[in-house]
């Protein structure tokens, strides 16, 4: 054990006792490391894309061609974590790890997304921030470092989501922010969040101004609520709507869709029924790309029963449109023929998951995606003027998730 001189000084003259310093200094770390939570998960799945042609898939996030007919590790995730506990001015932190291909998706490196010098690095940063409780009222709660988007409907975390794949609607949200956010709630069924970050895109650290001349000011503001039923509203209980608005630039050197100013819009709810075990939910999300005609939103509607203890069944059907000067989904806005997903598409999901081991996510899902507007621009790339070869595509995947 090192002690420094000031407590040697004091030993020496019967002052203090080394081994009662030493036992104190061990309970304080036995007590840190008490208040300190480890967790985490490992995420694994089995695809097959039915037909032929998979190099051209439909556009959506953590999904891809790199995952097509075969098996996959997507992510494994550790998280350590001190929450807030009960007192005025509590104090605690999070963070989150990912190790695994979809870290690479998540592009919250701060040397570049996904890359360095175009290496795939299969680590990322998902979240890691200070929680601090300031005695204001019931409690206002602030988040300081890089932390999720507050609006969506589905997690970036996989085990929180009724189905394996995500919607279009999840893909064309913020998705990590580096800046500060404040949260209070004002009673039991209603809460408020606002923050401010640097951009709107997943970078660490990132910077919305520089080289194409945005003033050193520019920032993203965010806002969002939460209503939840009360318990007096019986079947309707814990039932929620949520909407919020995320404002801002990306950085510099990123996507063609967001090198403008852009705003996201969130609507979302969750409806309980007389049924026990089944629970309806919906969302709407909308970006605004400013000074750029054209429009991208989704439409989703989803419902999950618990058939029996072990068994849940899970459904999500959506809407999307994307057309315009500037459409999301494109590697090359200029080109018709890089489109990634349609001008309009609908997509059918349902899952099934039985939980046959403790801790363990087991679920099979289908996945029926469909061109609404003739284009075809998934399959085989074709010399055509949509740039592939199918109107339709269809999956079969498996998932297991490991929780610990």
């Amino acid at each position: 054990m090192k002690l420094n001189k000031w407590t040697v000084g004091l030993a020496s003259v019967g002052m203090v006792s080394v081994d009662s310093f030493a036992e104190e200094k061990s309970n304080m770390v036995q007590t840190m490391l008490d208040s300190t939570m480890l967790s985490g998960y490992v995420d694994t799945s089995a695809q097959w894309n039915i037909g032929t042609g998979d190099e051209r898939l439909p556009d959506y996030k953590f999904g891809g061609s790199g995952k097509a007919d075969g098996f996959n590790l997507d992510v494994v995730q550790i998280r350590i974590e001190k929450p807030l506990d009960s007192a005025e001015w509590a104090a605690g932190y999070r963070i989150d790890l990912w190790a695994g291909p979809d870290a690479n998706t998540l592009g919250t490196q701060s040397f570049g997304p996904g890359a360095e010098g175009g290496i795939a690095a299969d680590f990322a940063i998902r979240q890691a921030y200070l929680t601090l409780r300031v005695p204001i009222g019931n409690g206002l709660d602030w988040k300081i470092g890089v932390f999720d988007s507050i609006i969506g409907y589905e997690s970036v975390e996989g085990p929180a989501n009724p189905n394996y794949t995500r919607s279009f609607g999840h893909s064309i949200e913020p998705q990590t922010h580096t800046g500060i956010l404040a949260s209070y709630r004002f009673c039991e069924s209603f809460a408020v969040s606002a923050g401010v970050a640097n951009t709107k895109g997943p970078g660490i650290n990132a910077r919305a101004f520089g080289e194409d001349g945005k003033a050193e000011s520019a920032k993203t503001y965010m806002v969002s609520f939460l209503v939840t039923a009360p318990e007096s509203m019986g079947f309707l209980a814990g039932s929620t709507l949520e909407a919020g608005v995320v404002n801002g630039l990306d950085e510099n050197e990123s996507r063609s869709d967001y090198d403008e100013n852009s705003t996201s819009y969130y609507v979302g709810a969750t409806i309980g029924t007389p049924i026990s075990g089944l629970r309806f939910g919906g969302a709407f999300d909308y970006l605004d790309v400013h000074n750029m005609s054209g429009e991208t939103y989704s439409l989703a509607g989803y419902a999950s029963f618990q058939a029996t203890e072990k068994l849940s069944l899970h459904f999500r059907g959506e809407y999307l449109r994307d057309r315009g000067e500037q459409k999301f989904f494109t590697l090359d806005s200029a080109d018709p023929a890089a489109s990634t997903n349609p001008d309009r598409a609908m997509a059918l999901t349902a899952t099934a998951q039985y939980d046959l081991w403790k801790n363990v996510i087991s679920r099979v899902e289908f996945r029926w995606d469909h061109s609404l507007s003739g284009q075809k621009v998934w399959g085989t790339p074709t010399a055509g003027a949509d740039g592939g070869s199918l109107l339709n595509e269809w999956l079969l995947a498996a998932n297991l998730i490991y929780k610990f």
